[in-house]
């Protein structure tokens, strides 16, 4: 008894320590004095305190709280809707509740809320909104639970719900276009080679997508399968895409949202899934090579995989690119490179086989900020597209869109002799 009482007593409040040093001097005095009356309104005062701390416990354990994020996953700039439900489980009503739920500051301030009676086996609904600005792995919680009486007595805090993760992914943009000649839509999206009969070629046809040329439509497949196909031209090419992000700090200048690290992270997030509609496999690397994910063999694909991935990549300290083999993997690449030198270009440019073809977006660090020397553009691209490289420039004033559809112009093959393309 001794101990739940003692920890009881220590949600007193200063108003109720006073109060109840109050009565144990007036407790004194009436004994000093004989006075009867005094001694009673000195058990009294003595009493309340104590009597107000022991409801106040019994009433802190009957709460439970849930939370729930809706979405999980928020774009930057976007907004997710958080709601959490608390319910009284105890014996006696509960009142005086002040709510408050951590929140990073990156989402915003921390929401509070005071809910004055929270009867016994109900509960209540509070709602609060988040945006996140910031790309990452946010954790929201722990929610906490200040319990006070109507007299301001005694006070006892609780936590109710661990911490949530919400996912902050790259604002994604939606793209239009591919790449010439890069074969997309005859290799992973259920092309098939159907035999056209004796004394002809064998035909590489794909299900017909809306704005599909009419004049490519297989009819001999297409009556064969009740289902219109269309002719492939382009020669079969399956073995996906591989995207290469350049993570490295001292490649990216800016700070925060702004950053040329955030701009290719989302630029990256956008191709990947601008090329997983149009059934490709993907394989996302970093510049040392390593994977950060990659699609599985089935023809299946995640763009959450993809999104979540991305969500969580930091940025390294390694001032290099370090990889020693073939980022691509022998597949097309589309490699998106921050501040480099004409030296970690030419090893980049040594480890691709002849006539895979290879993408480059390079990066105008310059333009997003000061902060040390960035990269010979006209030099750089000269050099890249000398070895057969199709490369666009990338800078914070031109939409992803356009940068894109520049990219989709040029040519990425190592066979070929001259290579023009808009910068």
């Amino acid at each position: 008894m001794a101990r739940p009482l003692k920890g009881a007593l220590s949600g007193l409040t200063t108003r109720g320590r006073c109060l109840l040093a109050a009565g144990l001097a007036a407790a004194l005095c009436s004994v000093v004095l004989n006075e009867r009356d005094l001694l009673r309104v000195s058990v009294f005062v003595v009493a309340l305190p104590i009597l107000v701390c022991l409801l106040t416990a019994v009433a802190r354990v009957g709460l439970h709280a849930q939370r729930e994020l809706n979405p999980v996953r928020s774009p930057v700039g976007g907004r997710s809707e958080v709601t959490l439900h608390i319910t009284s489980t105890g014996r006696l009503p509960t009142g005086g509740l002040l709510v408050s739920d951590g929140v990073p500051y990156s989402l915003g301030g921390k929401p509070r809320f005071v809910i004055e009676h929270l009867p016994r086996h109900t509960g209540t609904r509070l709602r609060y909104h988040v945006q996140p600005m910031l790309r990452g792995i946010q954790q929201l919680g722990p929610l906490k639970a200040t319990i006070t009486d109507p007299f301001g007595l005694a006070e006892f805090e609780r936590e109710l719900a661990h911490t949530s993760r919400l996912i902050v992914v790259p604002r994604v943009v939606r793209l239009v276009g591919v790449p010439g000649g890069s074969g997309l839509g005859s290799g992973d999206d259920g092309s098939v080679r159907l035999n056209a009969g004796q004394g002809e070629d064998d035909a590489i046809v794909r299900p017909y997508r809306q704005g599909d040329d009419l004049r490519k439509v297989h009819w001999r497949s297409t009556a064969k399968r009740d289902e219109m196909m269309v002719r492939v031209e382009e020669r079969p090419w399956r073995g996906g895409t591989t995207v290469l992000l350049d993570r490295r700090a001292p490649a990216h200048r800016g700070v925060g949202a702004n950053s040329s690290l955030e701009w290719a992270v989302s630029f990256v997030a956008s191709v990947c899934l601008h090329l997983h509609r149009y059934g490709q496999r993907i394989r996302l690397v970093t510049e040392s090579g390593a994977t950060i994910v990659k699609d599985s063999g089935d023809g299946m694909h995640n763009d959450n995989a993809v999104l979540d991935a991305l969500a969580a990549l930091q940025a390294v300290p390694a001032q290099a690119m370090d990889s020693r083999n073939d980022p691509g993997g022998g597949q097309e690449l589309i490699a998106v490179l921050g501040a480099t030198t004409p030296e970690a270009l030419s090893q980049l440019i040594s480890q691709r086989p002849r006539g895979n073809r290879s993408l480059a977006v390079l990066l105008d660090t310059a333009a997003w900020g000061d902060g040390g020397d960035g990269t010979d553009i006209d030099g750089a691209t000269a050099l890249l597209r000398g070895a057969g490289w199709g490369v666009t420039v990338a800078r914070p004033n031109i939409p992803m869109t356009a940068t894109w559809a520049t990219l989709c112009r040029t040519h990425g093959s190592r066979t070929d002799a001259v290579i023009t393309g808009s910068g």
